[in-house]
């Protein structure tokens, strides 16, 4: 039978001191690899917080919670992990403050989305965020339309940040409210302002088919200029 405080069960979980050796090599890998997979989940996956702050969260959590409840985890292991992830931590700050291509591979980078009415067709392609997904979020902004969206941007967060038109500078954009975006459409059915549906140019359009002149996609939506109401 086991006794409580049995000191070199406690601290060691009566493994030889070398095995911290060990335990260091597991956290630094461990650590690499959470990192790496957060990072290739892209922002939307960490929404609030940096994909840096959330691998400390859940190493650090990891580490504190098992030597809680398990006996078979020993406290010195686990506070040889948190000295590595302290010193890992303050290592990837320090080089995120020397190094801006370093700082955009751990954290990501600002991206424009929407640019005066229109998607940003290459920047939109760089991020891990479905056009349902997003048109969502501009609708719990009460947006209507692409032609109300002046800029619109996701941050190294994953959060959206919208910068509207003026109402009198308000123009006829790309419609985001489901049951008219679903009108697509390949065939024009009679001449007016359309939007494509993959990038949010509106022109002039005769009845007809047509390509845009964009982006070579072949759906349009009627346009509409609503101004936003708040």
């Amino acid at each position: 039978m086991k006794e409580i405080f049995e000191w070199n069960r406690l601290l060691f979980n009566e493994l030889p001191e070398i095995f911290l050796l060990e335990v260091i090599f597991r956290s630094a890998v461990m650590f690499t690899i959470l990192l790496l997979t957060l990072k290739l989940a892209g922002k939307r996956g960490v929404k609030q917080l940096s994909i840096f702050e959330t691998v400390i969260v859940i190493a650090l959590g990891s580490a504190a919670g098992d030597p809680m409840f398990y006996e078979d985890v020993g406290i010195v292991p686990a506070a040889i992990v948190f000295l590595v992830i302290i010193i890992l931590y303050r290592g990837v700050t320090w080089l995120t403050g020397k190094s801006k291509k370093f700082e955009e591979f751990i954290e990501g980078k600002t991206e424009c989305l929407i640019n005066d009415g229109k998607f940003s067709v290459s920047s939109f392609k760089k991020e891990t965020l479905a056009q349902d997904e997003f048109f969502s979020e501009l609708r719990i902004r009460s947006i209507e339309h692409l032609g109300q969206v002046k800029h619109a941007f996701i941050e190294t967060s994953g959060e959206i940040s919208v910068f509207f038109y003026e109402d009198e500078e308000v123009k006829h954009g790309l419609p985001i409210l489901p049951m008219l975006f679903n009108q697509k459409s390949k065939n024009i059915p009679t001449d007016g302002i359309y939007a494509c549906t993959f990038c949010g140019h509106t022109e002039e359009k005769n009845a007809g088919t047509a390509k845009c002149k964009v982006c070579q996609k072949e759906e349009w939506v009627e346009a509409i200029d609503t101004l936003r109401i708040t």
